[in-house]
């Protein structure tokens, strides 16, 4: 029996063509799998009683793109969740899912947002299962994460980028006239 799987057991399937107005755009998952996995439970068994109050949960999220040759892009999802009670630790999962996309015929305006949107935006809920399986293996609620909206990071992180441009030039134009 022949079993397609990845990334501890995700399934690994291909996505068609992306919605294109561009004639023989595509956008497909070549594969996709965990780079990288940690799990630290610091405290554990005194961590793990009942009647204890909830952990405060911290999760870090980011996109880590890198194109691989032409037509072909590795996106990696960067999941950090920190659970503490009081200053200490009880938990800590760090994730780093990646995904081997192949992406061609799409306008240079349009690669960016495949990249930085839509790739994470395939990959997080499998990145989201292996993070919500391991926290139940090591002794926990399963911890779901809430589903992320990449479209909103990456306008975030695009108005950064405008203001650490304008920034830097207010800087540059200061030390000018020094």
């Amino acid at each position: 029996m022949s079993d397609n799987t990845q990334g501890g057991g995700a399934a690994a399937p291909t996505a068609g063509p992306a919605p294109s107005s561009e004639k023989g755009s595509a956008f497909r998952v070549l594969t996709q799998y965990v780079k990288d996995l940690s799990f630290e439970n610091p405290n554990a068994p005194q961590a793990l009683g009942n009647g204890l109050p909830q952990p405060a949960i911290d999760i870090l999220v980011d996109v880590l793109p890198k194109q691989l040759g032409k037509d072909q892009y590795e996106v990696c999802l960067k999941l950090t969740a920190r659970a503490t009670r009081g200053d200490k630790v009880v938990f800590l999962v760090d994730l780093l899912y990646a995904g081997a996309f192949h992406i061609a015929g799409v306008p240079e305006e349009s690669l960016q947002p495949l990249v930085l949107i839509e790739a994470p935006r395939f990959l997080f809920p499998f990145a989201r299962r292996i993070v919500s399986d391991l926290t139940r293996d090591g002794g926990f609620p399963p911890l779901a994460l809430d589903y992320m909206d990449f479209a909103q990071i990456y306008r975030q992180q695009l108005a950064k980028a405008k203001e650490d441009q304008a920034a830097a030039a207010d800087t540059e134009a200061s030390g000018d006239d020094a």
